[in-house]
């Protein structure tokens, strides 16, 4: 028997005792016009309003499409809406469990289905990013000659988990995560909607925003953790789902945190402020509450950053880098594993040696700019590579530092205006202190003096 998406057997079970399947399960849109999010990939004439044959296509078939987005954000919801409004054959395999002969074999039923019937296939294949580049390529074919027509989901960046030639034979739709919003949306359809809690239990507001924190964006996280709480209230002979009923239920505390408001201001200041006070354990105590709330990582990363010039700058000149590299990751692999990365990133910084000598330096430098200390350029460092400069004293006099030794000539940089300005005053701290021995000996070369 060819694998199906979802066999008579299971929907028969599920028209008759729909408590028999999760909420996110019964939840499932019907058609796209019921689809949360998404809305780009909506529109009149897109591949997949094609692909339920909403419109009519002609000789321009509907193409095959690669899925890509994280976790719970509609990649299978949008397959089963094809499997339930198509009139196609629709089959699904997995790439967790399948490979080349099951891949073949849904083909060669394809081809039959084709020929013998005149019936199309649409192939529904989740995961595709775990199938090798022989079995992708087994893909092929069938893509190229519309023996199929592929639907592929994938968490992984396409363009470097999918084989070039099937990705030219695709369009590659790019699903958002969904707000905050569309999960509000779901959550009260599910609460009311026959199909998911029939309006047995309320929902009031601090508990929808605990579970809009903990989803993090994903839909079906959102409809599991509204089905516990709703199941203790209901065990509890209680017709709301509390706040407390909901944490209990989930296994997770509802942290006061307002996104929006001062708090995600207030814990955020208080995390930088920890670092710069070299407190490490206030520092991830504050670093675990914007995690918990639901906190954006990238937004966490980017403080981070942040501090490791304002704070550290010199002192610990790995300090930058190690930000840096934490926001790489954390934009690559997102919740729950970035919580990892940011607490590597987070101890780092606050156990380094502090110093704000590059904050104060760009500051100062920024205030005379501002004031007027400009001034023109000094002649000898003027470009002097266009024709005529040479008559306007550009670029004359000026010493080549490689061709003196030390590589530091005598002659002055600075604009008349701020000639002698000391910007820059390292501290003594970590590694800063070889900066401050460093710049005092190069500022005595550049006046012609012979520092001791």
């Amino acid at each position: 028997m060819e694998p199906d998406l979802f066999t008579a057997a299971a929907e028969d079970r599920q028209e008759k005792d729909p408590s028999s399947s999760p909420l996110a399960v019964r939840m499932r849109p019907r058609t796209l016009d019921e689809v949360v999010g998404q809305q780009h990939l909506l529109k009149p004439g897109s591949p997949l309003r094609r692909l339920v044959g909403e419109a009519g296509g002609g000789p321009a078939g509907p193409s095959s499409v690669l899925l890509w987005g994280p976790p719970g954000i509609g990649k299978t919801t949008l397959a089963y809406v094809v499997s339930k409004a198509t009139n196609k054959r629709f089959v699904e395999l997995s790439a967790i469990t399948a490979g080349v002969k099951e891949v073949r074999a849904v083909i060669d039923g394809a081809r039959r289905a084709m020929g013998g019937h005149g019936k199309e296939t649409v192939l529904f294949l989740d995961e595709i990013h775990r199938f090798s580049k022989a079995q992708q390529d087994s893909l092929l074919p069938a893509v190229e000659n519309r023996w199929v027509t592929l639907i592929a989901a994938t968490t992984e960046n396409p363009y470097f988990s999918i084989i070039s030639p099937l990705l030219s034979r695709s369009l590659l739709l790019t699903l958002e995560p969904l707000t905050d919003d569309d999960l509000r949306d779901l959550l009260r359809r599910a609460v009311t909607d026959e199909r998911g809690l029939g309006g047995a239990v309320e929902l009031p507001e601090e508990a929808e925003e605990h579970l809009l924190r903990i989803a993090g964006g994903d839909a079906r996280r959102a409809l599991t953790a509204l089905e516990a709480g709703a199941g203790s209230a209901l065990a509890k002979g209680e017709e709301t789902i509390t706040l407390q009923t909901l944490e209990e239920s989930v296994d997770r505390a509802a942290v006061k945190y307002d996104r929006d408001g001062d708090q995600h201001y207030d814990v955020a200041s208080a995390l930088i402020k920890s670092i710069r006070g070299s407190d490490v354990d206030a520092a991830l105590h504050y670093l675990a509450r914007m995690i918990e709330a639901g906190e954006d990582p990238r937004f966490i990363a980017r403080r981070l950053m942040i501090s490791a010039s304002e704070d550290i700058g010199l002192a610990d000149p790995n300090a930058l880098p190690t930000a840096v590299a934490a926001a790489q990751a954390v934009a690559m692999i997102g919740f729950p594993e970035a919580a990892l990365t940011l607490s590597h990133a987070t101890i780092a910084l606050a156990l380094a040696p502090k110093s704000n000598a590059a904050t104060i330096a760009i500051q100062q430098a920024q205030a005379d700019v501002r004031g007027g200390l400009a001034g023109p350029v000094p002649p000898h460092l003027r470009d002097g590579h266009y024709k005529g400069a040479a008559k306007l004293g550009h670029a004359q006099g000026y010493v080549y530092p490689h061709d003196v030794p030390g590589g530091i000539a005598a002659q002055q940089y600075a604009p008349d205006t701020i000639e002698g300005k000391r910007y820059y005053q390292p501290t003594r701290y970590g590694a800063e202190a070889r900066y401050a021995d460093v710049v005092e000996r190069v500022r005595a070369r550049l006046k012609g003096e012979q520092p001791e």
